[in-house]
């Protein structure tokens, strides 16, 4: 399939999204597995969502923060997969101005909104383990209420100005974007003004956040290590580590795959443009899988509760 031109002398409109300009037959072939990934990510996160809502035993502030991230992984799967499977099923790549620039403001301000909430997730388990008779006056639904609202606040209000500028931006030709999903520099590329402060704001903003997120979460796990050690009950060390080893899990991933698509775009020129889009889309797709299954496999409660739920037939 030969793409079209990727200039016109008319103001942009819309946009026309190019998935793997280099393999567009790879399309076909990742449907059916991006398919499948999509519909786990929504069902493992939907189940986990009723169970908690539906089970009294759950509603406590550890449950809700993981409530809140499982909102957060079905809204970037929701902003991003559903587009990529238009395109590859229909070949629906138009995405108007003021779409593009709306899926563009979610993918930057959600993901460190994820961040986010593991940072939060991890101070509870600090006061937990490390200030347990003080946990319940701590960590209330208080806590979480205002935690939530911190997340949201802080990320939306510091990422929104990305695609403002971008926005902004005059786009007096180019139109195809190599890629399936309407990120900032794939984006902005295409203007024909300077995006020197766009790429700077971007990289300052994300990385300020993202780094202080996790520079927390590392700190939160050496006093809570520092805190279990000193125990000496028997047992009482692995009781407690057992209680994080989901949530390290999760931050694993989490960081792991941010890594490797950082890594590759910093080294886009040795690694095919192709490959740096496919991982942008697994970026998105793979964490909000992995968030439910993990914790529904290595908490009990949970496991219980959704023993409950098939009983009751939902």
């Amino acid at each position: 399939m030969t793409s079209p031109s990727n200039y016109t002398t008319a103001p942009v409109s819309e946009f026309l999204l190019i998935c793997f300009p280099n393999y567009q037959s790879w399309q076909h072939w990742l449907s059916l597995p991006l398919s499948l990934l999509f519909l786990l990510a929504m069902g493992a996160n939907a189940t986990l969502l009723i169970t908690i809502r539906l089970e009294a035993s759950l509603h406590e502030p550890m449950y809700y923060l993981l409530s809140l991230l499982s909102l957060l992984d079905m809204v970037l799967c929701l902003t991003v997969i559903p587009k990529v499977l238009a395109i590859f099923w229909f070949d629906l790549r138009p995405i108007s101005f003021s779409a593009c620039f709306l899926q563009m403001f979610i993918m930057n301000s959600f993901l460190p909104m994820e961040s986010c909430t593991f940072m939060v997730m991890a101070y509870d388990r600090y006061v937990a383990i490390c200030h347990p008779l003080r946990y319940p006056s701590i960590i209330s639904d208080q806590f979480v209420a205002k935690a939530s609202a911190f997340i949201i606040a802080r990320n939306a209000l510091l990422l929104s100005p990305v695609p403002i500028l971008s926005a902004r931006l005059r786009y007096c030709g180019k139109y195809v974007i190599e890629n399936c999903i309407c990120a900032n520099l794939s984006v902005s590329r295409l203007s024909c003004d300077n995006i020197t402060m766009n790429r700077i704001y971007q990289f300052v903003a994300g990385w300020t956040l993202l780094g202080s997120d996790f520079l927390l979460i590392f700190i939160s796990y050496i006093f809570i290590l520092r805190a279990v050690f000193q125990l000496k009950t028997e047992g009482a060390a692995v009781k407690a580590l057992s209680t994080c080893v989901s949530h390290f899990i999760l931050i694993l991933f989490f960081s792991t795959i941010l890594l490797v698509v950082v890594l590759t775009n910093v080294a886009r020129k040795k690694v095919p443009m192709d490959i740096l889009i496919l991982l942008n889309v697994l970026h998105h797709l793979i964490p909000p899988v992995l968030n439910p299954i993990v914790y529904g496999f290595q908490t009990k409660e949970l496991k219980q509760g959704f023993q409950k739920l098939l009983q009751r037939g939902f």
